[in-house]
């Protein structure tokens, strides 16, 4: 009896340090202040101030595989859904041995573009930069984005750098373009009639130039160095239409970039992963099946597959 007690309280133990390793840990982006932070706002859980952060999802040791992604929630660039598109999807990302990053962007109405592409750029980098310490490998690095933050996404997997060598802070100097991007009903078409006023007119304010509305129109952005895509939407979907990930998707074949495009039948806007949100959105069992077919996705381009130049400890 003792031997048997004794060995169910070292499990309840170890369970416990497990539990407690895993916890996520949420730190500034920017450790010095973002550029352009115009005061001393923190912000909430669902509006950013001048504070953007990264919250960190670690997978359970065993299943880690050294592959990461870059989460960025939706909320038409005025709030931040964290919940089903944040945390529930870090959740997700770490039971397939990914580490997750949330990522707090900032908002309108104190910020426009380009900070937000500036935080989602800092957080690739930082990643990298890091990535001995989390023990994930640089060359799978992956952002994921729902609706405002799928076009936060795309903007990053258009508009890149190849980071600066010789910059003072090493967090600078590794390359801003993910290595994969996958796009849940995103905001893409901006300069079109299939765009989302409501994000627009947060990222770009109330008359922005037609030059600069078509800039961030990022079906037009693509090029063969786009990173391979997988895009998932729904037909029914009237708060973001469709044809965003439809012309996106387009935009990727003809520059002959590889990409997966998934438009379920029925399904309102903002599903997250389709198992529902409180009271506000009930499940949809079609699109569920997205997640399931995007790990299969990740598992064919070599994301899932533990690196041997990962450093064990």
């Amino acid at each position: 009896m003792r031997t048997t007690l004794g060995a169910f309280l070292t499990l309840i133990v170890a369970a416990s340090a497990v539990v407690a390793a895993e916890e996520p840990k949420t730190f500034p982006l920017w450790a010095e202040g973002a550029p352009g932070a115009l005061g001393a706002e923190t912000g909430d859980q669902y509006h950013a101030g001048d504070v953007p952060t990264l919250t960190v999802y670690r997978p359970d040791r065993d299943k880690a595989n050294g592959g990461s992604i870059v989460v960025c929630p939706g909320g038409g660039y005025g709030f931040l859904a964290t919940d089903h598109e944040g945390k529930d999807v870090a959740e997700w990302a770490r039971s397939l041995g990914l580490t997750a990053f949330v990522l707090k962007y900032r908002l309108a109405p104190r910020y426009k573009h380009p900070r937000m592409l500036e935080d989602a750029q800092r957080a690739i980098r930082t990643v990298r930069a890091r990535a001995s310490e989390w023990e994930l490998d640089p060359k799978r690095v992956a952002i994921i984005g729902f609706s405002a933050g799928g076009h936060l996404a795309s903007t990053a997997a258009t508009r890149f750098d190849e980071g600066k060598a010789d910059a003072s802070d090493p967090l600078e100097r590794p390359s801003s373009r993910p290595d994969l991007a996958i796009l849940v009903y995103p905001v893409i078409a901006m300069g079109t009639p299939y765009g989302h006023t409501g994000s627009l007119k947060n990222l770009l304010g109330e008359s922005p130039s037609k030059e600069l509305v078509e800039s961030l129109s990022n079906e037009t952005q693509v090029t063969k160095d786009t990173p391979p895509t997988f895009l998932a939407h729904t037909n029914e979907d009237s708060g973001v239409v469709p044809e965003n990930s439809l012309l996106f998707a387009l935009a990727l074949r003809k520059a002959k970039v590889p990409v997966e495009l998934h438009l379920f039948e029925k399904g309102q806007h903002g599903l997250g992963l389709g198992t529902g949100w409180a009271d506000k959105i009930p499940p949809n069992d079609a699109f569920q099946a997205w997640p399931k077919l995007c790990a299969t996705w990740l598992k064919g381009r070599g994301f899932l597959t533990q690196a041997q130049s990962i450093p064990a400890k």
